[in-house]
């Protein structure tokens, strides 16, 4: 990547220090392994405390950070997130896993999907529909409630359980079947059980008479970015294909779109 700087002659008339001071702000808080107090934006960009807190404030109203549970932190917020999902959908990863969720296809038949996670929900980014009669209904740009969908449980593993308590302290939980999580405990269990395997293969989760196998695709940080599936109804998958040969190509394909996107795991 081209990391030359060009100033313009009239850099210092053009230059917006309070808008590089907001954006220094995001990048600090992103690099930090913990939400950061105040005092500690302040101490990191060489600010005054009452600066630094203008600061948070407006990027807080504007949703470019959020509060933690403990109610003194900043994190980022959903906005940023939107922000770098939009970036991702729009330049790289629908190009970089569409030959892969190809070759998916083809390997079980069964239409393959990529998606990301849009804060609580997750949104499908791309269909790769079947040569066969078993037409995936899940479309671009469709959207299911995460905590309802293998795909979100794993995206949804990037979180601690402090952050999953905090992003879905107003939720309801609707249930799509009898598998869908009916409380915030029954999430975080489905979400360690998905982490634990590295791959959920769903019989009915979604809807019944449904199955599929879901893989998570990680960025070269070793962050989860996107998760993709094969799925359709239950006769879509053979009797008699082991499972493990479904889950071994998902997981198989998840890992050459990873390695595209430069992870190294």
């Amino acid at each position: 990547m081209n990391t030359e700087v060009i100033t313009d002659k009239n850099h210092n008339i053009y230059f917006v220090p309070g808008l590089q001071r907001g954006l220094r702000l995001l990048e600090v808080v992103a690099r930090s392994d913990k939400p950061l107090s105040v005092t500690e934006v302040a101490q990191r960009l060489e600010l005054s405390r009452s600066s630094a807190f203008r600061l948070v404030y407006t990027l807080q109203f504007m949703g470019f950070l959020q509060q933690s549970a403990d109610q003194r932190t900043f994190q980022l917020g959903a906005r940023v997130l939107n922000l770098g999902f939009s970036f991702l959908a729009k330049q790289d990863i629908i190009q970089i896993a569409r030959r892969d969720l190809e070759s998916l296809r083809d390997a079980t038949g069964i239409s393959a999907h990529l998606a990301i996670r849009d804060s609580l929900e997750v949104l499908f980014l791309d269909c790769v529909q079947t040569r066969t009669g078993f037409l995936s209904n899940v479309n671009v740009g469709a959207r299911l409630p995460a905590y309802a969908s293998p795909m979100g449980w794993l995206m949804l593993s990037e979180l601690s359980n402090r952050e999953l308590t905090s992003l879905y302290k107003d939720v309801e939980f609707e249930r799509l079947t009898d598998k869908t999580p009916a409380n915030l405990g029954e999430l975080m269990q489905a979400i360690a059980k998905a982490s634990a395997d590295g791959h959920v293969f769903s019989h009915g989760i979604v809807e019944q008479g449904g199955s599929s196998v879901t893989a998570p695709v990680f960025e070269s940080s070793g962050r989860i970015v996107a998760a993709i599936d094969i799925s359709g109804p239950e006769s879509a998958f053979e009797d008699q294909k082991p499972e493990k040969a479904y889950v071994d190509a998902v997981l198989n394909a998840a890992s050459a779109i990873s390695a595209r996107l430069g992870y190294r795991g």
